[in-house]
């Protein structure tokens, strides 16, 4: 084996095993989140519009009921009623369908609310569209929206088990500097 081989080897490695981005540029802070309309697994379309007032935890996850997945969504539920002593709302997207989401939902006993974006738009205007292992999902971000849908605060690439407290400690900081 030359030397080059076992760098190229694993170069090719990482590229299939790493999520590759195939969204355009992630908004940052400061800027205005962008709008969207995507439907719940409780039915009706849900709005950044109709949240406006709160502060709006909206996070990315890739796949309903997979280990990491399933942490972050049971963090998010433990500390939900944190949540709303902060006016704030929790919402998770996904590239799942309303009835994969219904199924999670049920399945872990989840009261938030989980958006569809089957058709990837909103997925994509968030920078959050990767592919892993040849499939399309959404990368797991995360953008903490003020009251005034401006961005003010971006996570990326989170870790599932210690995210929903690290969200909650900035939001408190948020509040504190208003």
């Amino acid at each position: 084996m030359r030397p080059t081989q076992p760098f190229l080897l694993l170069l090719l490695i990482l590229v299939l095993v790493s999520p590759v981005v195939l969204a355009g540029a992630m908004p940052a802070v400061g800027d205005k989140a962008p709008a969207f309309t995507l439907p719940s697994q409780e039915g009706p379309p849900v709005t950044l519009e109709q949240n406006r007032g709160k502060w709006v935890v909206l996070y990315f996850y890739p796949k309903d009921m997979t280990p990491g997945c399933t942490i972050e969504a049971h963090n998010f539920q433990r500390d939900l009623e944190k949540y709303t002593k902060a006016n704030a709302v929790v919402l998770g997207v996904s590239l799942d369908s309303v009835d994969s989401h219904k199924e999670f939902c049920t399945k872990e006993s989840l009261s938030f609310k989980l958006l569809s974006d089957a058709d990837r738009k909103v997925t994509g205007a968030y920078g959050s569209l990767a592919s892993y292992l040849g499939r399309e999902v959404a990368s797991r971000n995360t953008f903490l929206i003020d009251p005034a849908g401006v961005i003010r605060k971006v996570y990326v690439k989170v870790s599932p088990s210690a995210h929903s407290e690290a969200v909650l400690a900035d939001l408190g900081k948020l509040h504190a500097s208003k």
